[in-house]
């Protein structure tokens, strides 16, 4: 596949999960861009993400303790934490548009084999959790009232400061999730410590100054839809004086983390990228 074929699909693509293109325009669409049916579907199964990638830690995995509980106001999570007695951080693990998915789940047993006791809220809990079928976990996430969401997030971590060790809560969140972590930093106030964005668009520069935590800001250089509104928030955060450090992934497209989409996952930015957001955490959290 040409370079020029696999960004036009994925900005294709992006319109279509993240805009609201209708399923018929944007198939015609990938069809003429591909040249045939069979080849757009190869292409979209490329870019999409796959259920049934390898996770990089199995749930199996003897050195942590997982299960699924309660939280404030009926959310349900997937929790992750080392095996060990002692408390530790946590960290809030915010999923993408998907919902809470086998990826996200296995993102945060990555947290938590950092040494963190990772939590991961599915915000689909009150209209019944997050489905199997993606296309009706965006749907969902579409009707969210996200005001409401973000309010309840800053509940949750009231929860996890008071079980966690020096009461030090961060988040960090990937596409939906990264825009709703740069949210969670304008309504939470001292409750979060540390707050990671991947490739999450950003609030209206004039909120800016109600940011209390810092924040590390990830930007794939080939995502325009995020840059759009990123860097302006960016130069405001740093107008306001707030702690913000971003970051520029030559070459990297949206959702360059999430390893189960072939066409997306970019190893060299991800790896480095998670490097940076362990030492932030490492630096705020401990």
């Amino acid at each position: 596949m040409t370079g020029d074929l696999r960004s036009q699909a994925i900005a294709l693509y992006d319109r279509f999960t993240h805009e609201g293109m209708e399923r018929r325009q944007f198939m015609r669409r990938m069809v003429a861009l591909a040249g045939s049916v069979a080849a757009a579907e190869a292409l979209i199964g490329a870019i999409a993400a796959s259920p049934a990638a390898a996770a990089i830690v199995p749930e199996t995995d003897l050195r942590l303790t997982i299960a699924t509980r309660n939280l404030a106001n009926g959310y349900r999570a997937y929790i992750a934490e080392p095996r060990t007695r002692s408390l530790k951080p946590a960290v809030m693990v915010i999923h993408e548009n998907r919902g809470l998915n086998a990826h996200i789940r296995d993102v945060a047993r990555r947290v938590a084999l950092a040494g963190y006791r990772a939590v991961a809220p599915d915000f689909l809990s009150p209209s019944g959790g997050t489905p199997a079928d993606e296309d009706a976990a965006r749907d969902a996430i579409g009707k969210l009232e996200l005001g409401k969401s973000v309010a309840d997030a800053v509940a949750m971590l009231d929860e996890l400061a008071r079980a966690s060790r020096g009461g030090k809560v961060g988040a960090v969140g990937f596409c939906w999730g990264g825009a709703f972590v740069n949210r969670l930093a304008v309504a939470a106030g001292d409750t979060l410590d540390a707050g990671v964005v991947y490739y999450g668009p950003a609030p209206d520069p004039s909120e800016a100054v109600r940011v209390r935590s810092p924040l590390m800001i990830h930007v794939p250089e080939l995502d325009d839809r995020v840059k759009a509104t990123a860097w302006p928030w960016v130069k405001a955060l740093r107008a306001a004086g707030k702690p913000v450090t971003a970051y520029n992934y030559p070459g990297a497209n949206h959702a360059f983390n999430n390893d189960t989409s072939a066409e997306r996952f970019d190893k060299a930015a991800a790896d480095l990228a998670w490097k940076r957001t362990l030492r932030f955490f490492r630096r705020h959290l401990r």
